[in-house]
């Protein structure tokens, strides 16, 4: 009878996190101790819109201006009635259970800060924060998905306040107003979400961990590279994020911090030593060669300073690219987060549609069409938003094959069933589903102009 008393009062006092992800050496292990390789993607365009996904970068610079478009056209409430729309349909418990099933362990969350606590124009007190239930719901909800899939959710601020890079739309910076690095109230802002989320979160065993600034991209020096690629000191980003470690420390010891470095999370000159035992380094790699070379610095940084390495995002490319890049990773038993899981386009595990209406209000912000009415403008938006929904959402099964069976496995499997009959036409697009060499061939089958200096066209099929 002791042994069972003394087994529920064991229970009842062990700390609720001992299930989660934690930095042994340069590993990232499990509550059994376990290496985990981080199998993920990132929920793009969901708490955060970027105008490539609509199909809008040539005539909306970030999100607040795609908003003030919008407003333009139906006014304030509506806009209103849009957004939440969009949060409520984006991303459901049905998206999860998805990625779930494909095979995914991990869900990168890109969050605004404006979700959360004002922007620092519109705080009723200068310095003080305003909260917003909105952000914290939402991330709730998500983990409470995440959880139920036992996957594990990490939290990525992409939009901080103020905006952390030059590259404006993918913080949705307003480049009238002071940045993140212009502003100490954006900076205390910054310090003080991460401190509310550690607080909230600090005992849930499925965040996987805080990705605390998405992509910094800033020349800090006069002269030297706008996007901080040619930084070698880095100051006041090593300051910030070592400032927001000991704001989230004050209340949670035991998550992963994530750290990334200049130059959209490439340049860390000037970030060592490192200043946590429970760190892990991010970086980025888009549109270049997969070889050795394209990762081997930032494997020479995790020999070095013994600290695990994650490729927190990467994609926007070909399934042969995804295939090869996921390949090198694991070989080198780095985990990795595809970006992003749906948008407009369709080399994305899942494709949002765009209907010819909402095409003919985009038309309009691009000067190629008579301005709508209202009415017909916010029906169109409406359903913009309902067919977000993964149950309206066009399923790239041969994308999530690329990033996860191909990956193993170089067997060809049919693309779909082509019922045959008298007349019936099957197109070689939809004949079968593997490698490139092996299911079919492409002469144009990646983009790496990072690596060439060169762009070129690509997927020319559209297939």
């Amino acid at each position: 009878m002791r042994y069972i008393v003394y087994i529920i009062f064991f229970t009842l006092h062990f700390p609720l996190f001992g299930q989660g992800l934690k930095v042994r050496g340069a590993e990232i292990i499990n509550a059994n101790n376990n290496a985990v390789i981080l199998r993920g993607i990132g929920l793009g365009g969901w708490m955060l819109q970027e105008p490539y996904m609509l199909g809008l970068s040539g005539s909306a610079v970030a999100q607040y201006d795609i908003r003030q478009k919008i407003t333009d056209l139906v006014g304030e409430e509506k806009t209103n009635q849009f957004y939440n729309a969009w949060l409520a349909n984006h991303c459901t418990k049905a998206d999860i259970d998805s990625l779930a099933a494909w095979g995914f362990n991990s869900v990168r969350l890109p969050m605004h800060y404006n979700l959360f606590t004002l922007p620092v124009e519109k705080e009723p007190v200068k310095g003080k924060h305003t909260w917003i239930n909105k952000g914290f719901q939402l991330t709730d909800s998500l983990l409470s998905w995440c959880s139920q899939n036992k996957i594990y959710l990490i939290l990525d601020l992409h939009a901080a306040p103020g905006g952390q890079g030059n590259d404006n739309a993918i913080a949705d910076r307003d480049a009238s107003l002071p940045s993140l690095w212009q502003s100490l109230y954006n900076r205390n802002k910054t310090i003080a979400l991460w401190q509310a989320l550690a607080k909230r979160y600090k005992n849930e065993p499925w965040i996987g961990g805080y990705d605390i600034i998405n992509e910094p991209n800033w020349g800090f020096k006069e002269g030297e590279n706008k996007n901080g690629c040619d930084e070698k000191i880095n100051a006041p980003l090593l300051k910030l994020q070592k400032d927001i470690t000991n704001a989230i420390r004050k209340v949670d010891k035991q998550h992963i911090i994530i750290i990334e470095g200049n130059c959209w999370g490439n340049n860390y000159e000037g970030m060592f030593p490192l200043w946590d035992k429970n760190l892990v380094m991010s970086f980025h790699k888009y549109w270049n060669y997969n070889d050795q070379a394209s990762i081997q610095k930032f494997i020479d940084y995790r020999e070095k300073y013994n600290v695990p390495v994650w490729l927190g995002e990467t994609g926007e490319n070909s399934n042969a690219w995804f295939t090869d890049v996921i390949s090198l990773l694991e070989k080198n038993k780095i985990g990795w987060a595809m970006w992003p899981f749906k948008k407009s386009g369709i080399n994305n595990p899942v494709q949002v549609k765009l209907d010819d209406n909402i095409k003919s209000v985009f038309a309009y912000w691009e000067n190629k069409a008579d301005r709508p009415s209202a009415n017909d403008a916010f029906n169109s938006l409406m359903q913009l938003a309902a067919n977000t929904n993964i149950k309206n959402n066009i399923i790239r099964r041969d994308v999530t094959d690329a990033m996860m069976r191909q990956v193993e496995s170089a067997e060809v499997l049919p693309y779909k069933s082509n019922i045959i009959s008298n007349g019936t036409i099957v197109y070689a697009s939809d004949y079968d589903m593997g490698r490139s060499g092996i299911a079919y061939h492409d002469i144009d089958s990646a983009e790496y102009w990072v690596s060439t200096n060169t762009r070129t066209q690509w997927n020319s099929g559209g297939k």
